[in-house]
């Protein structure tokens, strides 16, 4: 059994350290849909990281002699806060197109990035966001295949309409709950979407569709994963704001978006009428890349925790809450990888440039936060023992 970190939702930062006797196994993979829920378990935790990004220098440096790559620093520091999620999700911002391999502007990873991904703890992967077209026709199949082959979830892009019409929403069943998750782009860098696949895109009116065949479903849960905004600005538009209400009023739960690069305030909006508490996360940042301009290298990991009183009960979401996390470049920390860090990691395991440059995130993190988040509150990664 796996510790599970409490959530902290509208708490005092002192209660950070607090800890909890609350355990929870982490399944390998999420359950298919079926047609009985199980009644015995009445919790979920989800996990929420940002942007899995592949940069020229990230594949340089993943480089072995051996002509293989190895990512298993990427995710060392934060692989326990990813297992002890019943389910984890990050958004996939790379193709798996194959050589050659390519950073910006039109992404190929080698394939032992997903492997890595995969035995860091996450469960599922969207794969819509504007770099899905990168490689054309290959690009948007192959990272289809690879994900497939590994047993990776995935949403977002699909082989062709009639795939999208079968797999789409995406629907999985853990715990007892049958949650609906929605996923799409603003745009493909003006790139066409490769015939015969499909790209989920940023069309109000396929989206209504789209929540009420989610609704039609019959889910404990609706959650959107929109990728969306503008790169490298801490503050939504009033447009994502509008959009983000359109949603909620149209069914959606909760949602949880990326694409800035950057993080951006999260709110947690009570339904004036019933009560209902809906969580919107505009931008989560980058979980990982080689961005090295401030705050590009900070991200975050939400966390929500759910829970109903029975089978037949409705879903509410119980805690929820936010850890930030930092990427150690090489050129900073003069190793030879790429490390994510949570922000209360040992200042022992790191540098002078490394402290200064998380010291510095977290100063603008925190006080973007004080400002502009609704009852959302940090909390720490335990320390292994």
């Amino acid at each position: 059994m796996k510790h599970i970190l409490p959530l902290l939702c509208g708490l005092s930062v002192m209660a950070l350290s607090l800890q909890t006797s609350c355990h929870r196994c982490k399944a390998s993979q999420l359950e298919p849909v079926g047609d009985s829920l199980a009644d015995s378990a009445q919790h979920i935790s989800l996990l929420v990281a940002g942007d899995l990004m592949q940069h020229d220098v990230q594949i340089k440096c993943a480089l072995m002699p051996d002509s293989t790559y190895d990512y298993s620093s990427y995710f060392a520091w934060v692989k326990p806060e990813i297992e002890r999620a019943d389910v984890a999700i990050a958004n996939l911002e790379v193709t798996l197109a194959g050589k050659p391999y390519k950073g910006y502007p039109q992404f190929s990873a080698p394939d032992e990035y997903l492997y890595a991904i995969k035995e860091a703890g996450f469960d599922l992967l969207t794969t819509t966001n504007n770099h899905a077209c990168d490689r054309g026709l290959v690009g948007v199949l192959r990272t289809i295949q690879m994900c497939d082959s590994v047993g990776m979830p995935h949403l977002g892009t699909y082989v062709d309409s009639m795939a999208r019409v079968e797999q789409y929403p995406y629907m999985f069943e853990k715990n007892g709950f049958r949650i609906a998750l929605i996923n799409f782009t603003y745009g493909t860098n003006e790139l066409p979407t490769p015939k015969p696949t499909h790209v989920n895109r940023l069309d109000t009116a396929q989206i209504a569709e789209d929540i009420l065949k989610a609704k039609s479903m019959n889910p404990d849960l609706i959650i959107a994963l929109p990728h969306w905004g503008i790169e490298y600005e801490t503050l939504p538009r009033k447009s994502m704001v509008k959009l983000a209400q359109w949603m909620l009023d149209k069914g959606v739960h909760h949602i949880v978006g990326g694409h800035p690069h950057v993080v951006q305030p999260i709110e947690l909006r009570q339904d004036s009428l019933t009560g209902e508490k809906h969580l919107v996360a505009y931008s989560l940042g980058n979980f990982v890349s080689d961005q090295a301009g401030f705050p590009k290298y900070g991200g975050m990991m939400l966390r929500m925790e759910f829970v109903k009183e029975g089978p037949h009960q409705p879903a509410r979401i119980a805690d929820c809450g936010y850890t930030l996390t930092f990427v150690a470049r090489p050129d900073w920390s003069k190793r030879k990888n790429h490390r994510i860090y949570p922000i209360n990691v040992a200042d022992s395991l790191l540098n002078s440039v490394e402290r200064q440059k998380r010291d510095t995130f977290v100063t603008m993190a925190r006080d973007l936060f004080a400002k502009h988040n609704i009852d959302i509150q940090e909390y720490f990664i335990p320390e292994e023992k």
